[in-house]
């Protein structure tokens, strides 16, 4: 039987403009969308004027699943994702087996096919010695290929010279690269060792992991994809000095090089590692207050493509630890959202460029086929917002596995009320509606 539903006098965010009305919903797809429309025998939800946006698509996050699920496993953080109004994500292969064949890549698919909430896409990965792999990977199943030019966590770092050019000249689809450069970071940590030995605060991080290696190395993948006129997409961008390696003259769906900031470097600088300390420790290093505000100069001039979080859970115990023993990385994926409506709410943002660097935009850069507008015919994934709705981040909100979160005890203003996936309600007022799944993304390529 055809499944329908109504949202009933909502504020339609999309595209840069936002329209008051109904949406209709029928076998998972938007089929009407604004005025009143007659919908009988559908399942209405009241939005009541609240804000219906396109579900958000995260394009880096980490659910550890295989080999570390103390930590989190895809079932947990896609529910996470879910109460935070992300529809979609793209998951890196950093996990124990790390995903550097097809068949350990098949076999995270299998999974999600399995526990996801949300829509998934898993990321091919590459290292020094596996491009017979890496070249089998399907464009059209797969979000893309990346590319640790830096090791960060994990032991997958592609540092020959050899290796990388190959990457870039042979796969034909979208490479991702994580930049820092690796030497560099060695010589830093070597010097700290000398003047503190292992007691180095955490302060330090930024300075370690520096914008020297940031830009040396996005550099050199800049330089590669323009050499090989490759599909580059390099993520979370952390300093001023690397931005001038990217066009804002052109539009995003014409662009061979694209950037994606995430969420901790917009909203945090140096600063707060003296009240947060190694809770917020992450690759690349949150950096100095100059940074910070030109990240977001070249996101609002669209030098700077998409916002995504790096979700990248821990233990608490785990993270509590010196800084060499501390792992990088911060549960961001549930507050995402809420981060950005605090810039909203200072006028810093609008809500359209809201969703479009956070849903458009990771559909355009990824071309993934009929997501991420609230547009007639494309899937029904999208997220209610209350934007007047304050509330307070405790343990018990917290659904991410890892149980933490550096916004313990902070308030937002706004909140997902509810959220849908492929046109069915898996999320109502911090419920979630178990019995239905994420499907897996395809691409337009």
């Amino acid at each position: 039987m055809s499944h329908t539903t109504i949202i009933r006098d909502a504020r339609v965010v999309n595209q840069g403009s936002i329209i008051e009305g109904d949406v209709f919903i029928r076998d998972g797809r938007f089929e009407k969308i604004g005025g009143i429309l007659d919908a009988a025998g559908a399942q209405e939800i009241v939005a009541a004027g609240k804000y219906l946006i396109p579900g958000i698509i995260d394009d880096q996050v980490h659910f550890r699943e295989p080999g570390l699920t103390h930590k989190a496993s895809i079932f947990s953080e896609s529910r996470a994702g879910i109460a935070g109004g992300v529809t979609s994500f793209m998951e890196m292969p950093n996990t124990k087996p790390p995903a550097i064949t097809q068949e350990l890549l098949e076999a995270k698919y299998e999974i999600a096919a399995r526990t996801s909430l949300a829509n998934y896409s898993f990321f091919m990965g590459a290292s020094n010695d596996n491009l017979d792999e890496v070249l089998r990977t399907d464009s059209r199943q797969v979000c893309g290929v990346k590319v640790f030019m830096g090791s960060s966590t994990g032991n997958m770092l592609v540092d020959k010279t050899a290796t990388l050019e190959a990457l870039f000249s042979q796969v034909p689809m979208l490479i991702a690269t994580h930049c820092e450069d690796e030497q560099i970071i060695k010589a830093n940590e070597a010097a700290f060792l000398a003047g503190y030995g292992e007691d180095v605060p955490i302060h330090c991080h930024p300075d370690i992991r520096s914008a020297k290696a940031c830009l040396a190395s996005s550099a050199t993948a800049v330089a590669l994809a323009r050499k090989y006129h490759t599909r580059l997409h390099i993520l979370h961008l952390s300093t001023a000095d690397e931005l001038s390696l990217f066009q804002n003259d052109i539009p995003l769906e014409e662009k061979r090089i694209t950037a994606e900031v995430c969420v901790h470097h917009l909203y945090f600088n140096s600063a707060d590692y003296e009240s947060l300390g190694t809770l917020i420790k992450c690759n690349p290093a949150i950096k100095a207050a100059h940074h910070q505000e030109a990240l977001w100069e070249a996101l609002l001039d669209d030098r700077l493509d998409i916002i995504a979080t790096d979700h990248a859970p821990h233990t608490l115990a785990e993270k509590n630890q010196t800084y060499f023993m501390a792992p990088s990385g911060v549960p961001l994926i549930q507050h995402s959202l809420n981060m950005m409506l605090e810039f909203y709410w200072k006028g810093r943002i609008s809500l359209e460029r809201i969703v479009e660097k956070m849903c458009h935009a990771p559909a355009r850069c990824f071309q993934i086929q009929d997501r991420g507008f609230i547009r007639e015919g494309y899937w029904a994934d999208a997220a209610l917002l209350d934007l007047e709705d304050t509330w307070t981040v405790t343990p018990d909100s917290i659904v991410a596995h890892c149980g933490w979160s550096p916004f313990d005890g902070q308030s937002f203003r706004g909140k997902v009320t509810d959220t849908l996936v492929n046109g069915r309600q898996v999320y109502s007022n911090g419920q979630f509606l178990e019995g239905s799944s994420g499907m897996r993304l395809t691409f337009n390529r």
